[in-house]
């Protein structure tokens, strides 16, 4: 298989999932799950994934699939790089030149999160998966808009943002001074932000964290204090942001077995596509799966101490209460903490199984 670029400009409505191509089998449609499982996607020459390496959702070019499936050379997608490109989380990433994990702070920038484009695209009442992408102009545009090594941390500075900063701009806006001052303080952030010194001093020492956690996943040889010297933070902010480090190689630990399970659900129709984040609640790291409205609850949530329970709500579904019983919760992972996805699938339609409290 030849290797493609991303999506290229006018070409999204041509995006295809692997759930679409076993809908679009020939001799005749099959289930995604026997299309997968036989590895059709893998045949010699097809089409290679126009979705970028490592992408957790494989996306095709439908004029190359539909190619292949009559039995006529299969077309290259060729030109030049263009505004109008979409750009999948890694390739966006790429080329902000940051990981993607810290692209996830940038994503809900308004600079860029008013300008998510969903692919592919979909009719409605199409419940289909669909993926978050960006185009290249507006991932450029941000880029010459933030702050540059060596600036000032004002340097760049969106125009208002002394002015209290909306809930979703805080990180993005954070991120930006750390990308500019490795060594800013909260009190600075303060200064430029107008957020809270207690708001200020979290983010800092959890964005510290995790691009701690990103530099010894990168060098393994580094321990977290010399990852964090090698950034430039402070001797001061590190007894924080090496705290925040290890949290997050926890989450990181945890965070493939909770999304196999997502993945799983998400195959078959149970469950809504996406990257499901681990969050700490208190004093325990916790996750949620929201569920498509025909299964039996809102959402699944993953809670490190005892595994899987229903949910009630879809908007807060890990909630405020540490331990929630009454109606519609059922604790699903006895006696395992993590149960294979299909067990976890299997207590979820089975209303005998589970408990009503953990």
């Amino acid at each position: 298989m030849k290797e493609n670029p991303m999506i290229r400009a006018g070409r999204a409505g041509r995006v295809q999932t692997m759930a679409d191509l076993a809908a679009a089998h020939l001799p005749k449609p099959m289930s995604l799950g026997t299309f997968r499982n036989n590895k059709l996607h893998l045949r010699e020459g097809h089409p290679a994934p126009i979705s970028s390496p490592g992408a957790k959702t494989l996306l095709w070019d439908s004029e190359q699939t539909s190619a292949f499936n009559a039995g006529e050379p299969v077309p290259e997608i060729t030109g030049k790089d263009s505004d109008e490109d979409l750009l999948d989380r890694q390739e966006a990433a790429s080329l902000l030149g940051v990981t993607p994990r810290t692209w996830n702070s940038y994503r809900y920038d308004p600079r860029i999160s008013e300008h998510t484009v969903l692919v592919p695209e979909r009719e409605p009442g199409d419940d289909g998966p669909q993926v978050e992408h960006w185009p290249r102009g507006v991932i450029r545009t941000f880029k010459a808009d933030r702050p540059g090594k060596g600036q000032s941390p004002r340097a760049g500075r969106p125009e208002g943002s002394g002015d209290m900063v909306p809930r979703d701009q805080i990180v993005p806006r954070i991120t930006e001074l750390l990308d500019a001052d490795p060594a800013i303080t909260a009190a600075a952030v303060v200064d430029e932000l107008s957020v809270a010194m207690t708001t200020a001093t979290r983010c800092l020492a959890q964005l510290r964290g995790r691009r701690i956690a990103d530099l010894v996943e990168t060098d393994p040889a580094l321990n977290l204090d010399a990852a964090a010297a090698q950034l430039g933070y402070p001797a001061i902010t590190r007894r924080r942001a090496i705290a925040a480090a290890q949290d997050e190689q926890h989450r990181r630990v945890i965070q493939p077995y909770v999304q196999s399970v997502a993945d799983a659900l998400t195959d078959i129709g149970a469950a809504e596509a996406g990257e499901v984040e681990v969050l700490r609640v208190g004093d325990h790291l916790a996750a949620a799966v929201l569920l498509h409205p025909e299964q039996p609850a809102q959402a699944l949530v993953w809670d490190e101490r005892y595994g899987w329970r229903t949910a009630t709500s879809r908007r807060h579904p890990i909630g405020k209460n540490a331990t929630p019983v009454g109606e519609g919760i059922r604790y699903l992972s006895t006696p395992e903490v993590q149960p294979k996805p299909a067990d976890v699938l299997a207590a979820l339609t089975d209303g005998r199984r589970g408990r009503k409290s953990p």
